[in-house]
């Protein structure tokens, strides 16, 4: 019985097998050599593409170190002008602090005050302190701060009233308070590695890391001094009068020079040269 079963198992398997028909071979037809249209139309084709190519395709001239010698010269003390923010209150006591650093041969600088200092512009101590600029009225400007000083607007706006001033081959503007002693040709060396040419705001945040926290990271401390390139400083001088209007509620004035740079697109570049005493 199982001898038989396992024969017709296989039965039915080779009987299923031979139904099957397979499909009938099919010659395939070769050449022995591609068609010469062919090759012609590939290869006009190509000509074309690298025709276009040389056409189209940007000169890129090598840009070597003699190449910048010659387009820019080396930054120097002249480059840099100096905006230092004071009052007719302090501008007396804090005199002797400008006196270490400004050299009216050498050295290109500006006090903004409030109102004409006590002293007669020019009397013999003027001769070896900065320019006196009295300020503009900034009383428009909304500053509601609890506790601060309005004072802030006007230290902001001296970024726009050195600007506008137009003085000739000016790379950077360096802004700091009237008691920042400022080395000079420190600060030339730090802000020639820098294109001025470009967008750069230069400084560095506070020690204190309170501070850093109540105001930001990435905040230029007006007191140790930051420095704004002068492609950057045209532009944020034409807006800035809108831009301290916005910011009615901040403190101090680095806080809205650093809002108002921050809304054109610019972060803070590092140099932590740039530091205060706290």
């Amino acid at each position: 019985m199982l001898q038989r079963r396992k024969k017709d198992q296989s039965y039915s398997s080779s009987s299923s097998s031979s139904d099957i028909s397979m499909p009938p071979f099919l010659p395939i037809r070769t050449t022995s050599e591609p068609s010469f249209k062919s090759f012609i139309l590939i290869l006009s084709i190509l000509l074309n593409l690298y025709l276009l190519f040389l056409t189209w395709a940007p000169s890129y001239a090598p840009l070597t170190s003699s190449t910048l010698i010659t387009t820019v010269s080396p930054t120097t003390r002249r480059h840099l002008l100096f905006s230092v923010a004071s009052s007719s209150l302090s501008w007396p006591r804090r005199l002797p602090y400008l006196r270490l650093w400004y050299s009216p041969n050498s050295t290109r600088a500006l006090a903004f005050l409030d109102k004409p200092p006590p002293l007669p512009l020019n009397s013999s101590s003027s001769s070896s302190s900065p320019p006196v600029v009295i300020s503009a009225d900034t009383s428009a400007f909304p500053y509601t701060f609890r506790g601060g000083l309005r004072s802030a607007i006007r230290v902001a706006r001296a970024v726009k009233e050195a600007v506008d001033r137009n003085e000739t081959d000016v790379r950077w503007f360096v802004f700091g308070d009237d008691d920042t002693v400022f080395f000079v040709d420190n600060v030339v060396r730090a802000l020639a590695r820098y294109d001025h040419r470009r967008w750069f705001y230069v400084g560095s945040n506070s020690e204190s890391y309170d501070q850093n926290v109540d105001h930001s990271f990435e905040m230029a401390f007006g007191g140790g001094g930051f420095a704004i390139s002068c492609s950057l400083a045209e532009v944020l001088a034409r807006v800035l009068d809108s831009c301290l209007r916005r910011y009615a509620n901040l403190y101090g004035s680095d806080s809205r020079i650093y809002s108002c740079v921050a809304e054109l697109g610019v972060g803070l570049t590092h140099e932590p040269g740039f530091h205060q005493v706290l």
